[in-house]
């Protein structure tokens, strides 16, 4: 490897910082000092930014780091950014594990200050005795702000009291800022600040503990480089030393740019400075003295030269401080120079605990020289960090160029000839742009399709940054408007909206339409919405500052508007990053690597596309053939030895050697041990589970790695199908050296299972907050005041499914970044310790309303019967209720059989009940298929597995088989009336062996007939058995009728009933009911129309019922006739079926239930007269109720009839009847 390339040995796993939901944002209003009022809730515009200025604005952070606590955790790690032209400073949990026992903390914080933040004098310290955490901030108004955040600041919205965090934010404006100007702020603890000045020297703030309220917060100390005396010669306009102009202030030479305090493990604290003047100096905190100056680099400079040396002072991390592991005032100090092409200087620094230091350089003859990561581009060392490791301390650096940066590491080494005693390695950072396939007529999906799914890849793009690209790409339309309707769209479709209006289908010349300008115009305006999107993205990649955490051994890049976690690389990402120069180990499996990558990448896109297309039919299409078989018909469905060239073979065979000598079982045994993770820990059981941030890391690099391998492998299995039938010598072939079936198919396995994780990788969906927000929300807003629009966020189906198995093992020495890696590694091998179960996932993703997606997973799903049933699941709960049943009636055999262990786990989609159906017989497994179908109303599929539960349990043997026919026969029943198959409902009905359940379900079906219309069908139904019910409950329904005229016509509906069963008297009786309440209701006085005025409901009525009589014997046609008295006709009507009586006795009871009185003991008086006076009542009504009944011949009918015909013809004639009434009337 040349002196210029650094072995790449880690990777980085990128983020982005966008909040999980709005509502997980809280916005607190840091109140100046003159403020008084109570701080309200902030809610900032939710406006998208319409250009490049207010998105760096609202997006972007201008400074921004990781600070971590020392003595408390949960959350340990914070976040902080500087956002919105430095008035806001967010804060955010960055925790990647927490302990079993603690919450996830999930709120952001943005402390809204009133004048803009000075971004180097942010500070935080924690504290001691307290579990919280102090923030400390100065503003350009030079004023102190002092915060403490609580644990459940970050955990419980109702932590900040709507929107103000009241006494925990104190504000001060020191005297000492009145002719003095901040630099840079230094924290010694939660009660000691240190500020360096634009003059060189130190204000010390000491809080004032006393009890006083009025008096000041702090107490303030001045100290200076050279003492009072030189202090104010400075004063004096001819007498200023040499300054710099930065940021409207001239700052001396001697002012501190760069700071670090620690206590080398004494009670006396040390302020450690590099200053603008190129040297170091060592502060007492206690006394103000400065105990050490020197250079930086610790060399001689000639005092004429000093103007070369001055350093920028807008650096900012120019030394740091590592104490020694056993804290006994021994430590070691890094400074760095940025002058010329940079040099670090390592010092070992020494107190003996009287206010002394010693200073002594590590390697005086060596010259710690950074290498750039290239040379060809301008490179810029903009932050580092040094951490100690086992074989010694390990410096990381950062470097820039513009918006770009890169990440390597080196050893260490004080002794050796040699500074850095492993050379560089290098951080390997994906800046590569996503490659866009072109567009073609044969392409699988549409145009849209393809860049939707590109441009919403998870993790790749904020929300912010395709609302802002939207915007722009609007402005250059002509076509933006602020209140558009694309309000009301989610993002996705407001980009298929604008971007779809940019393109009409018109016609071509010829006539037809012109479908391909039709593609290239489309393809064109999303190619310059894609690159606004690279553009806008770009500026979210800067990064800001590097953080290391010594605990668990991770490298954080803090970048604009992402973060960056560093994780171990494995061995086969070594060989991949570092293909040019393999380690002599890997050389052989370094060339069958890269010898398939280089084969694959010369396909065209229409061959690889075809290629992809054969292979995935050979990934999910059933196959009973041979191995060697499934690879000669995938070489011949792929077809890519059309379009390769000789040269392409010539460059396989020179990498991989004649007749691909190299290429060995071994060889491929080497390649498989590399997608195969080793370590014990993934088999170990976990200590602390991931947060949240952890998982997201974990996505990400499943993500990488499960591409990297897939492109791999891939590339294998058609190199080796290429090997296979290239060589033409049959002694020379390779499957006369190995088995190449075993190792193709071990091939597809492997790919088979990185499908299955690509997609749950790069699949999101939305589900409610989790326990913890919702928790937490609930105690600051009312539970039904968001009913309607509950809160979501987004998480990859991967997390979802699999996130509560990640966190860090029981037993484990590696770092952290070591961890991820083989657990991303394990997941991605094929004999992972994490089975990828499908019917589960598929479960999970029914509870979670996404059937859509878990119908994506049947392309995964096994072929066991439980599978197939949860398929059916699927399709049930898409609502195709016939591919369902298929499955269902495919699983019936597999899930009916007595299994003497099952696993029961369903994601919740099965419970216990339904689980006690399934493996005890195919009567049981159809009746839990009646009731999941009965949940969706889908009555048809219901009788249909209705009956086949029906056909099985009497052969089922169980003891239950009563029951699930009883109940078979109801749901049977029940549906078939729904969908009024009477015919079938009757059967089920007669088949019922309970007679209470049987008579109910009589009454159910009558009245349904009766209320459908269905009279015809219900009269030539046999009910055998119950045909004096049926007429019992038409008769009831008939005595309660009120109105004959309007409503269900029970009278008719009895009557042909009876006379289709010859009871003819019977029928007769009926008749003379509904006839008697005609006239009641006095529609006989309603003389017909028309031309018969005699054609009235009374006489129709009169006619049916002579006519039913006389179809009866002469001895036998007589019907009885009840005697209704004026006063019982005047009397109000009681609604039909009341039972007074019986009402009276219930209400008994429910006073007896409520007291709890015994049986045998007496009511109180007053309730016991109240029940005897309503049942006296209730015998006068039965008494009054009773009456006199008569018997009407025939001829008596007919006599009536005549009268009636009469009565008509009177009136009709105005001949009018008088009463004794009428004639007093008439007297008077």
């Amino acid at each position: 490897m040349s002196a210029r390339e650094a072995e790449v040995l880690y990777k980085e796993a990128r983020l982005n910082l966008e909040p999980p939901s709005s509502s997980s944002v809280i916005q607190i209003r840091v109140a100046p000092q003159s403020s008084v009022a109570r701080s309200s809730s902030i809610r900032p515009s939710s406006n998208p930014a319409d250009d490049e200025k207010a998105y760096r604005t609202k997006s972007l952070a201008t400074a921004s780091s990781i600070y971590y606590r020392k003595y408390h955790g949960a959350p340990r790690a914070i976040l902080w950014r500087v956002l919105e032209n430095g008035t806001v400073l967010s804060l955010r949990a960055a925790d990647v594990w927490r302990t079993e026992q603690k919450t996830d903390a999930l709120w952001i914080l943005n402390l809204r200050f009133p004048s803009p933040v000075r971004p180097h004098c942010i500070g935080f310290a924690d504290s001691n005795d307290h579990d919280a955490l102090s923030v400390f901030v100065i503003d350009h108004a030079n004023q102190l702000f002092s915060i403490t955040l609580r644990p459940d600041h970050f955990k419980k919205k109702s932590a900040t009291d709507g929107g103000s965090l009241g006494d925990l934010s104190k504000v001060y404006s020191p005297p000492g800022f009145g002719f003095k100007h901040p630099h840079r702020l230094a924290v010694v603890g939660t009660d000691q600040l240190i500020v360096t000045m634009h003059d060189g020297g130190i204000l010390k703030f000491d809080r004032n503990r006393s009890h006083d309220s009025n008096g000041p917060q702090w107490t303030e100390t001045i100290y200076n480089v050279a003492g009072w005396g030189q202090s104010l010669r400075g004063l004096v306009p001819f007498n200023r030393p040499s300054t710099i102009r930065f940021d409207k202030i001239n700052l001396e030479i001697t002012a501190a740019t760069s700071t670090a305090v620690t206590t080398l493990g004494t009670p006396n604290a040390f302020l450690f400075t590099v200053c603008l003047d190129h040297r170091m100096r060592i502060w007492d905190v206690r006394t103000g003295q400065i105990l050490f100056t020197g250079d930086i680099l610790n060399a001689q400079r000639d005092p004429q030269e000093d103007s070369r040396w001055l350093i920028e002072p807008s650096q900012t991390n120019l030394i740091q401080v590592v104490e020694g592991p056993d804290g006994a005032g021994i430590g070691m100090v890094v400074t760095y120079s940025p002058i010329g092409a940079g040099e670090f200087k390592f010092w070992k620094v020494k107190t003996n605990g009287h206010g002394s230091i010693l200073v002594t350089d590590c390697s005086p003859s060596l010259q710690f020289v950074p290498a750039s990561p290239s040379s060809l581009d301008v490179w810029t060392l903009a932050d580092f960090s040094v951490v100690e490791e086992e074989r010694g301390p390990e410096l990381w650096a950062m470097w820039k160029n513009n918006t770009t940066y890169r990440v390597q590491r080196a050893r260490l080494d004080f002794n050796g000839r040699r500074p850095f005693a492993d050379g560089w390695q290098a951080v390997f950072v994906d800046n590569a742009v996503p490659p866009v396939q072109s567009s073609g007529p044969c392409d699988p999906i549409d145009s849209t399709e393809k860049w939707m799914e590109l441009i919403f890849s998870p993790g790749r793009f904020s929300k912010l940054t395709l609302e802002t690209a939207l915007a722009m790409y609007e402005k250059g339309l002509g076509t933006y408007k602020e209140s558009s309707s694309k309000a009301s769209k989610n993002i996705a479709e407001a980009i298929c909206s604008v971007l779809g209006s940019t393109t009409t289908l018109d016609r071509a010349s010829a006539g037809g339409m012109d479908y391909e300008q039709f593609r290239s115009t489309s393809e064109t305006q999303w190619t310059r919405f894609w690159r606004l999107l690279l553009e806008l993205d770009k500026q979210r990649g800067e990064a800001l500052s590097l953080v290391s955490d010594t605990k668990d051994g991770m490298i954080w890049v803090v970048c604009a508007d992402c973060v960056a976690a560093v994780r171990q690389c494995s061995d086969l990402d070594r060989i991949y990053h570092n293909l040019p120069y393999p380690e002599r180990k890997y050389e052989d499996v370094a060339a069958l690597i890269s010898a398939g990558l280089t084969f694959v990448d010369t396909f065209s896109d229409n061959i690889s596309q075809l290629s992809k297309s054969a292979f995935r039919a050979e990934l999910y299409e059933d196959s009973a053939q041979s191995d060697e078989d499934r690879m000669q018909q995938f070489y011949d469905r792929a077809g890519f030895w059309r379009q390769i060239t000789d040269d392409d073979c010539a460059q396989v065979v020179e990498t991989l050697g004649q007749n691909f000598r190299i290429v060995t079982p071994r060889l491929y045994e080497d390649l498989f041990d590399l997608i195969t993770s080793s370590s014990e820990a993934n088999s170990q059981e976990l200590r602390d589970p991931f947060t949240t941030l952890g998982c997201k890391i974990v996505v990400r690099a499943v993500q990488e790695t499960a591409e990297l391998h897939w492109r791999i492998l891939f590339s294998q299995l058609i190199l080796l199908v290429h090997m296979e039938y290239e060589i033409e010598n049959d002694d020379e072939v390779l499957h006369a050296r190995f088995d190449v079936g075993a190792v193709y198919r071990r091939l597809v396995d492997a790919l088979r299972r990185l499908d299955h994780l690509r997609w749950m990788a790069t699949t999101e969906l939305t589900v409610p907050l989790s326990k913890a927000l919702r928790s937490s929300t609930a105690g600051s807003t009312s539970p039904t005041k968001h009913r309607g629009s509950e809160e979501v966020y987004s998480l990859t189906t991967l997390e979802g499914l699999t996130g509560h198995l990640w966190g860090l093992p029981e037993n484990t020495s590696m770092s952290l970044r070591s961890v991820i890696t083989d657990m991303v590694l394990d997941l991605c091998a094929p004999s992972s310790s994490t089975v990828l179960y499908t019917w589960l996932h598929q479960c999970w993703l029914i509870k979670q309303d996404r059937p859509d997606l878990a119908l994506e997973l049947n392309q995964f799903a096994e072929q066991d019967a439980f599978s197939t049933y949860i398929q059916g699941r699927v399709f049930l709960a898409l609502k195709d209720y016939e591919t369902a049943a298929f499955y269902f009636k495919k699983a019936s055999i597999g899930l009916s059989i007595s299994v003497r262990h099952v696993e029961r786990h369903s994601a919740g989609l099965l419970d216990d009940t339904e689980w006690n159906l399934l493996s005890s017989g195919l009567a049981n497994y159809y009746a839990h298929i009646v009731n999941i179908y009965d949940r969706q109303k889908a009555y048809s599929y219901v009788v249909e597995f209705a009956r086949l539960s029906l056909q099985f349990v009497h052969t089922s043997g169980l003891e239950t088989a009563a029951s699930t026919k009883t109940e078979m026969l109801s749901r049977l029943f029940s549906a078939s009336t729904a969908i009024s198959h009477f015919g079938a409902a009757h059967t089920a009905l007669l088949s019922m062996e309970d007679e209470a359940l049987q008579k109910a379900y009589l009454r159910k079906l009558v009245e349904k007939m009766c209320e459908g219309g269905q009279n015809t069908e219900l009269i030539s139904l046999p009910f055998s058995g119950l045909q004096t019910k049926v007429d019992d409950i038409l008769h009831e329904k008939c005595k309660a009728a009120k109105d004959v005229v309007n409503g269900v016509p029970y009278h008719q509906i009895l009557y042909a009933w009876r006379i289709s069963h010859n009871d003819y008297r019977g029928a007769a009786a009926i008749l003379l009911d509904r006839l008697q309440k005609l006239r009641q209701i006095g529609e006989g006085d309603k003389l017909g129309n028309g031309d018969d005025a005699l054609d009235t409901q009374v006489t129709r009525q009169y006619l049916l019922l002579i006519n039913a009589l006389s179809c009866v014997a002469p001895k036998e046609a007589y019907i009885l006739e009840e005697i209704v008295s004026p006063e019982d006709e005047a009397r109000p009507a009681v609604a039909g079926g009341d039972d007074l009586e019986g009402q009276i006795k219930e209400l008994g009871r429910k006073l007896d239930n409520e007291r709890q009185v015994p049986e045998k003991t007496k009511l109180p008086d007053d309730e016991q007269t109240l029940l005897d006076r309503m049942a006296h009542f209730t015998t006068r009504h039965q008494a009054a109720a009773t009456h006199t009944r008569k018997f009407l011949t025939l001829a008596d009918l007919r006599k009536q009839y005549q009268q009636e015909l009469d009565r008509i013809v009177a009136i009709q004639n105005n001949q009018f009847g008088f009463t004794e009434d009428d004639i007093m009337d008439f007297v008077l």
